[in-house]
């Protein structure tokens, strides 16, 4: 697992179940609210500002998402696709990456496409046993619960960059650039 961390260039990540506990809430007009947790924000920075790229795909799109991607930064998105696989190799050719130097973190079997392709895959706690079963790694955390911070803490660790979120310095000389 280690080896593959290593070459990670890009992570690539589904939004509901993954950075949200995968409820959706609504009002007469439609997705009204997502909760986010804070700590996979800050995750999601510190992999850019450590010269990894995020994507995120999805298969829904709302007003919510595009709000949330844009707060955090993210340049690579595709909303709206459920064919996951083909969205992968786009996202891949638009960072300029490789499948091996693609991590994709996933939570239900919408995303089984996704791990077939990208080089490393990781499922979250709560996501039903046959997708953690096809992961590389199920996550300790949930959807919604840190588990994109959880992968983004290994990443930077096996790459030698913890540096990031492991001390003052390190944080605050990034830290101009966060957001969560």
């Amino acid at each position: 697992m280690n080896n593959k961390l290593r070459n990670i260039k890009l992570v690539i990540t589904d939004i509901d179940g993954v950075l949200t506990d995968g409820s959706l809430y609504y009002d007469a007009d439609g997705e009204a609210l997502k909760c986010f947790h804070v700590r996979d924000g800050l995750g999601i920075r510190m992999l850019i500002e450590s010269g990894v790229q995020v994507a995120v795909l999805s298969g829904r799109d709302s007003a919510i998402l595009r709000k949330r991607i844009a707060d955090l930064g993210i340049e690579l998105f595709l909303l709206g696709k459920l064919d996951k696989e083909t969205a992968c190799y786009q996202l891949m050719a638009q960072a300029e990456v490789s499948a091996e130097q693609t991590a994709y973190l996933g939570d239900d079997s919408v995303d089984l496409p996704a791990f077939a392709v990208c080089g490393f895959s990781a499922a979250v706690a709560d996501a039903p046993d046959y997708v953690k079963q096809a992961a590389d790694r199920t996550l300790t955390l949930a959807g919604g619960k840190g588990a994109f911070r959880e992968l983004s803490d290994l990443i930077l660790a096996v790459q030698g960059k913890d540096g990031i979120y492991r001390s003052a310095q390190g944080f605050l000389a990034a830290a101009k650039k966060m957001a969560q």
